[in-house]
């Protein structure tokens, strides 16, 4: 067993979290209609928000009015280009570079939002991390502690050090997966996450109902990001990434970030403990 609360990531043991600005095919992560000013006023943190899905929604939020904080782990290319790309809506942003995985970081991200927006409305727990393995014998303590602290001991430590600043109407949209409701036998450990962050929205949306809070969650299936081809996935499955949904193609990050806007928004004002599932067709137990 490891002697630190926190287990440092495995940086350097593989490519994660992975470059989207050497990715080929790039993933789509422009939004696709004009805004309509469904997040004008509010402010966002989305994590994650350095490239893949994390990237879509901060663009989208910013189009939409929000101003956004993008966190991330150690990709300051990617990073950077989110934050342009967020000014460019005309939204301010800011990014914050940390493991949430160490609760301390989770609470430095909310301190700098508050004190560079002066509010927080909108939580978006999207950082995630995967590494196959085909022998539950081949999971590794280390990995395995390091994969719950991203995915799901991230989200406990944002949400803890976000829940003062939270009001009514405000909104905390977790990062699920169809791995949750199918299983997939070489992601043992982040299915299990999964199940959890799931057990989490539900469970943490009964706690905050009644202080007019909402929390729903996003299950994406074979989403292309930089997660699978920097390390995430094994190249056998590279190879028919997304082939297996009814649509027979993987996704795209824009195709996911509209789920996380229509529950960040009042068009979702009465959907709490809910998950929405942009998955290719394929279907699963709500």
């Amino acid at each position: 067993m490891t002697d630190t609360a926190t287990v440092r990531p495995p940086i350097h043991e593989d490519g994660l979290p992975g470059a989207e600005a050497t990715l080929d095919p790039k993933p789509e992560w422009q939004p696709r209609f004009p805004g309509s000013g469904r997040l004008r006023g509010k402010v966002a943190i989305v994590t994650g928000a350095d490239s893949g899905i994390g990237r879509a929604v901060a663009v989208l939020f910013a189009r939409e009015g929000a101003k956004v904080a993008i966190a991330y782990l150690c990709e300051d290319r990617d990073a950077q280009k989110t934050r342009e790309l967020c000014e460019a809506e005309g939204a301010q942003a800011l990014t914050f570079a940390g493991d949430l995985g160490d609760p301390d970081v989770g609470k430095a991200l909310v301190d700098l939002v508050i004190g560079e927006f002066g509010q927080l409305d909108i939580v978006i727990n999207n950082a995630g991390e995967q590494h196959p393995d085909k022998d539950i014998r081949d999971i590794t303590v280390e990995q395995l502690q390091r994969t719950f602290q991203t995915n799901i001991f991230s989200m406990f430590y944002v949400v803890q050090a976000a829940r003062p600043h939270l009001k009514e109407g405000a909104a905390i949209i977790n990062c699920t997966s169809i791995t949750m409701y199918q299983g997939e036998k070489e992601l043992l450990d982040y299915s299990s996450t999964k199940g959890a962050i799931t057990a989490f929205t539900r469970s943490l949306s009964e706690n905050l109902i009644g202080e007019g809070i909402r929390v729903n969650a996003v299950a994406p299936g074979p989403i292309w990001t930089p997660l699978n081809p920097s390390g995430g996935a094994s190249p056998e499955k590279l190879e028919t990434f997304g082939e297996n949904t009814p649509m027979g193609r993987p996704g795209q990050p824009n195709e996911v970030a509209s789920c996380f806007l229509f529950l960040a928004c009042e068009d979702s004002s009465y959907m709490s403990g809910q998950v929405l599932h942009p998955n290719g067709g394929t279907i699963v137990g709500s």
